[in-house]
């Protein structure tokens, strides 16, 4: 019985030293790639985030607005009109008019 107890706890700890291997090796290998992209993107410039004050907000939600109101335009507009060439020209007019909508509608002077 101690022989085979001694067998499998061979076994065991064979098995612990050849997870541990590839665990070393994984770790090595995650830092090499660490290495290399920290090598790479000391170039890059880093963002410093979006602001997050109460005016950024309200400027983001007012795109927001007005980014869905063009859609509905020109979605109703592409379902009721049939001719490509008045589609169009909705689109290219209501593309005209999004700056007087917004000049109108928030005022953005201030």
């Amino acid at each position: 019985m101690s022989k085979e107890r001694q067998r499998r706890r061979a076994e065991r700890e064979a098995e612990r030293e050849r997870a541990a291997a590839e665990a070393a090796r994984r770790n090595a290998r995650a830092a090499r790639r660490r290495a290399l992209v920290a090598r790479f993107t000391r170039w890059v410039p880093r963002r410093s985030g979006r602001p997050g004050g109460i005016l950024a907000r309200r400027r983001r939600e007012q795109n927001a607005i007005v980014a869905v109101v063009f859609v509905l335009v020109q979605v109703v507009t592409w379902i009721n009109l049939s001719s490509w060439m008045e589609r169009l020209g909705v689109l290219a007019l209501s593309a005209f008019l999004v700056p007087v909508f917004v000049t109108l509608a928030f005022d953005r002077r201030s």
